[in-house]
């Protein structure tokens, strides 16, 4: 796991620097002097340009040695956010926004991809959770922290982000030995994407978080009544959330390398979708609701080590490609989530808490096209034979 540990450290970077500017906005917004919804316009364009650019990068790169792709999007991305603490108009922000989300992207999907080529076979599972553990680590604690920190100027965030992805390149470059994947020209790479296996699984990822963000998109409002309006008590909430979020992908990695990555799925979507249809209930007191985010939290957790798992076992020359795709699709979740809670919302006029309802539907949505993909497989495995 020492080899890891760079390509970890690089995927907290990227996490951090995916969350922690929503809670920097105001300040950002008046230092650069626009509107904080303009503002808000760096959050939605770097999602999309990473949800964009990471499998196109991936599948650029894919012949490359993973040490040095990675180094190239460690550098890309250094410098992206370096760019964006000196910034001081918006213009120069919005770009070296970009020129980040770019490099963020590649990082994902080429550490992703690396940890399955180095792992042996019964070990990939926690080699994925392990590199994923970083992403997941930012969700609790990067995000506090580079808020904490930004508090006073917010550009001492982005030199922070920069200096964790700087570390990284120094291990990578240091400790990660050079590592090819399965000899394949550009066609090879691209040809799984033309499996209707492939789009179903990805599907189920889109599934999950856009249900899932459908409510923690709004889950300040939603769980103003368990906090009282309170900051810390709901910084603890998003905390535990986070650790719950941390756990289940640890437990995720152990159980896929014992057990049938599709059937490893199954159990925690359940949980997810019972979570989220409870939640009015489970959020009205303070306690209940530390209970409620720990469980739902941990089932979250578990979904993106499976799916990769599964997507670099139908096409191991192609991973870069494929895991590109799986984090385009759990930020197209994301984005789809926070549109879907806006309109529900409006056109129903309910309160936030009551959005547990309709993510719990499309929780329970992805569930069954999840079982339906594991009819599928099953059926043509046993025809094969």
């Amino acid at each position: 796991m020492r080899r890891l540990l760079p390509l970890a450290l690089a995927t907290f970077a990227v996490g951090t620097d995916s969350y922690v500017i929503a809670g920097l906005l105001p300040a950002i917004a008046a230092d650069l002097g626009v509107s904080t919804p303009v503002a808000g316009q760096l959050v939605t364009v770097f999602a999309l340009v990473m949800a964009l650019s990471a499998p196109i990068m991936g599948a650029l790169t894919g012949g490359l040695d993973r040490r040095t792709a990675l180094l190239i999007a460690l550098g890309v991305f250094v410098a992206g956010n370096a760019v964006t603490a000196l910034g001081t108009g918006y213009e120069v922000v919005m770009i070296a926004r970009v020129v980040t989300a770019a490099g963020a992207g590649m990082i994902n999907s080429a550490a992703s991809s690396t940890a399955g080529a180095i792992a042996p076979p019964e070990r990939r599972g926690r080699a994925l959770a392990f590199v994923l553990g970083g992403l997941t680590a930012a969700t609790a604690l990067g995000l506090p922290l580079g808020t904490l920190i930004g508090r006073t100027d917010w550009h001492v965030t982005l030199w922070a982000v920069a200096g964790v992805g700087l570390v990284a390149a120094l291990g990578i470059a240091a400790g990660l030995p050079k590592v090819r994947l399965p000899a394949a020209s550009l066609g090879d790479r691209l040809r799984p994407l033309k499996e209707g296996r492939v789009v179903a699984l990805l599907a189920v990822t889109t599934l999950v978080f856009l249900g899932a963000y459908t409510l923690y998109t709004y889950i300040g409002p939603a769980l103003r009544e368990a906090t009282g309006g309170s900051e810390p008590l709901f910084a603890a909430i998003l905390l535990v959330w986070g650790v719950g979020v941390l756990a289940g992908n640890i437990v995720a990695g152990r159980l896929v390398d014992r057990y049938d990555p599709a059937r490893v799925l199954t159990w925690p979507l359940v949980v997810a979708a019972v979570a989220l249809a409870l939640t009015p209930v489970a959020t009205s007191t303070f306690v209940s609701t530390l209970v409620w985010a720990a469980v739902w939290g941990a089932a979250v957790g578990v979904v993106v080590v499976p799916q990769q798992h599964r997507l670099i076992a139908l096409g191991p020359a192609a991973a870069p490609v494929l895991l590109g795709l799986n984090s385009s699709a759990v930020y197209i979740g994301m984005a789809l989530g926070g549109g879907l809670g806006g309109l529900v919302q409006e056109w129903f006029a309910v309160v936030p808490a009551a959005l547990g309802l309709p993510a719990a539907g499309v929780t329970t949505v992805a569930l069954l096209h999840h079982l339906t993909t594991v009819r599928r497989a099953s059926a043509v495995l046993t025809g094969a034979r």
